[in-house]
């Protein structure tokens, strides 16, 4: 059983619409279980061979993605939205290089978290920005919602978790989308796509489903990590040019 959280930041400490939070540098993303010490984001760069490896993977499996500009890059700042209530049903679709991946979102069990993912999304946060790690081994997500491309990126507040699934067997199962976070109320930007049957603690806000272009984000996850490994940057670089929502 494994965590997802995110790398370390300092928020605004704000709770939108619910309760002030104050936040001095919450700790975030790691494969370890909770209970362990978190470790950094791998950032190893891939060969040239690897890539074109990983990538000859990819177009083997029906996915072509094209050079993108995508950089690490200081993410914009956000107003923190208030709450909106009731949620409603819709879809974000987040158009990459490598293709369209639409999910159905679910703003009616977890409103406060698509508040602040539609807030971000509208306000061009997430543009240009690289999905920053695969994991292959025991968990199996590609995660993305940090501008920074670092792990440590986030939107500089935090708000509670939502719509938890129950402590069973893949809990999260293929197609799941869902935040990840550094323990209770952190959630911020970051978030993960599964592209096959995972179990975790039941500790991540579920918000969304794939729709169509789960096949991309297995695609990536065929093509592994970059310079081998279970756990960093994918070989194929995909990002997330922009978000449609509706």
């Amino acid at each position: 059983m494994r965590q997802l959280r995110k790398g370390r930041q300092v928020r605004r400490g704000i709770y939108f619409g619910i309760v002030v939070l104050l936040v001095g540098g919450l700790s975030a993303c790691s494969s370890k279980p909770k209970e362990a010490a978190s470790t950094p984001t791998p950032t190893a760069t891939p060969t040239l061979s690897a890539t074109r490896k990983a990538s000859t993977t990819a177009l083997t499996l029906g996915v072509s993605c094209k050079p993108t500009n995508a950089i690490g890059h200081v993410a914009k700042t956000i107003t923190p939205p208030a709450i909106k209530t009731p949620g409603r049903m819709g879809t974000f679709t987040l158009v990459t290089n490598c293709g369209n991946i639409v999910i159905a979102t679910n703003g009616v069990k977890a409103p406060m978290t698509m508040t602040a993912l539609t807030t971000l999304a509208k306000g061009g946060y997430f543009d240009g920005s690289l999905c920053h790690r695969l994991t292959t081994v025991g968990l199996f997500v590609l995660q993305c919602g940090d501008p920074t491309a670092s792990g440590s990126g986030g939107p500089g507040f935090a708000y509670q978790d939502e719509n938890l699934p129950e402590q069973v067997a893949n809990n999260y199962p293929a197609g799941t989308v869902a935040m990840a976070n550094s323990g209770p109320a952190t959630n911020g930007s970051q978030f993960f796509l599964v592209y096959d049957n995972t179990t975790l603690g039941a500790s991540y806000t579920t918000w969304g489903k794939i729709t169509s272009g789960l096949n991309i984000v297995r695609a990536i996850a065929a093509a592994g990590v970059a310079n081998g490994g279970p756990d960093g940057p994918p070989a194929v670089k995909i990002a997330i040019e922009k978000v449609i929502v509706k």
